[in-house]
């Protein structure tokens, strides 16, 4: 099948242009609606302005500069439905007069005067021409079946050619389909060029995406050297409460067993059983912390370490790995606890029936899933499972959402960049 998208070697079906030409005039429609609003707006900023030379419109310029805010959301948001996500810049709101004089000085507000200036100009114009010219298109074309309903002597095409007969209303319908032509040859490019001016001076200003991603990459080191120090100190109490204590035993047992060795056999042999056992108590605890560390069935792939884990949950679990593709292993372990840590959850404390796991790569991020159909109302501030999963994502520059209404069913849905 053909792609939509012209990239120099598919071509472009009639169907997609004529589905193109259809959006690009939605767009020009919506655009003239934030136009004409962006003229009110400044409107309503110049006459404040004015007001404020004698005095009595401070009062009013807190409303005017709220007004043109909103209307500059509003075009964001119709941005964001024809592509690109358009942030709002805006630290704060404006309450009075005292912070609207502060807004005044911001560069938003210079971006968003700029922005109406020209919207309420070419973008006006241009969405002008979007809405007339599938009108006139339309009432060119179909002219041969109306126009005998004209009085003697009226305009008969929209460039005023009268039309008396029928070769001239052929004529005028040969108009409409250069129309129709222009409309579908142009519309996009007019849609694009009327949202250029909001993409280029709505969005928060040149750098201000750099500083947010280096802030939360900030946060994530954090995140991740934390959970790093929290593994390492688990790892040491572990070692030091568990296989330390037992190693210490058998060093005393065997010990114990040696001197008794020659005086009393029934004793050392005792000793030693009691040694044996510490030893592989001891051997068991650094085996399971060493799967706590890197679980050994991640060796066959994270697909066959959430089958396992399926397999060890006592409630049914059924496991969807059918999109699932190789991913580095660091990322495979943090979907791998997330999983068990979520499955422990719907285990103790949700009162399911049943769980699904879904797992798959999408644009270069592993998705996992947890859905369960418990009582639901899980919160991460009423344990340390949920804030777990959260940490071990964070430290990734991962996402987690939890959903969990109280009537039933939670749904824990992890993201983890893996490109």
């Amino acid at each position: 099948m053909t792609d939509s998208t012209n990239d120099g070697t598919a071509p472009v079906r009639p169907a997609d242009s004529v589905r193109g030409s259809l959006a690009s005039v939605e767009q020009l429609a919506g655009g003239l609606t934030t136009a004409f609003l962006a003229l009110l707006s400044l409107t309503s900023l110049l006459a404040a302005g004015l007001a404020c030379l004698t005095g009595v419109g401070l009062a009013l310029l807190a409303p005017a500069l709220r007004g043109l805010r909103a209307t500059a959301d509003r075009e964001r948001a119709r941005l964001s439905r024809m592509g690109p996500e358009v942030l709002t810049p805006y630290a704060s709101p404006v309450r009075g007069w005292r912070s609207a004089l502060t807004e005044l000085r911001a560069a938003t507000f210079v971006r968003d005067v700029g922005w109406a200036c020209l919207h309420a100009s070419a973008g006006l114009a241009l969405g002008l021409l979007g809405v007339l010219l599938p009108v006139v298109a339309v009432r060119d074309t179909t002219f041969p079946v109306w126009w005998t309903f004209l009085p003697d002597g009226a305009a008969g095409s929209a460039l005023g050619l009268p039309a008396g007969d029928w070769p001239t209303a052929a004529l005028v319908a040969l108009m409409g389909v250069g129309w129709c032509a222009i409309v579908i040859g142009l519309g996009p490019g007019m849609a694009r060029l009327q949202a250029y001016p909001g993409r280029a001076l709505l969005g928060p200003p040149p750098g201000a995406e750099l500083v947010d991603r280096i802030t939360e990459l900030t946060a994530s080191r954090a995140a991740a050297l934390d959970a790093h120090t929290r593994e390492l100190r688990r790892i040491e109490r572990s070692l030091h409460d568990g296989a330390q204590s037992r190693l210490v035993t058998v060093a005393v047992l065997l010990g114990s067993a040696r001197r008794a060795l020659d005086r009393d056999r029934a004793a050392a042999e005792s000793a030693l059983e009691q040694a044996q056992e510490s030893a592989e108590t001891a051997l068991s605890e650094l085996r399971g912390l060493s799967r706590a560390i890197l679980p050994p069935a991640l060796d066959h792939g994270l697909a066959d370490a959430l089958s396992g884990l399926a397999a060890d949950c006592p409630l049914p679990c059924q496991v969807d790995t059918t999109q699932l593709a190789p991913c580095p292993v660091s990322v495979e372990a943090a979907a791998y606890f997330a999983v068990a840590e979520a499955l422990s959850n719907v285990t103790q404390h949700s009162g399911a029936t049943r769980a699904e796991v879904w797992a798959g790569k999408r644009d270069g991020r592993l998705v996992v899933r947890v859905v369960d159909d418990g009582r639901g109302g899980a919160r991460e501030d009423e344990g340390t499972g949920l804030r777990g999963i959260r940490q071990r994502a964070r430290a990734h520059d991962g996402t987690v959402e939890v959903t969990s209404p109280d009537t039933g069913s939670t749904t824990v849905h992890v993201e983890l960049p893996c490109e």
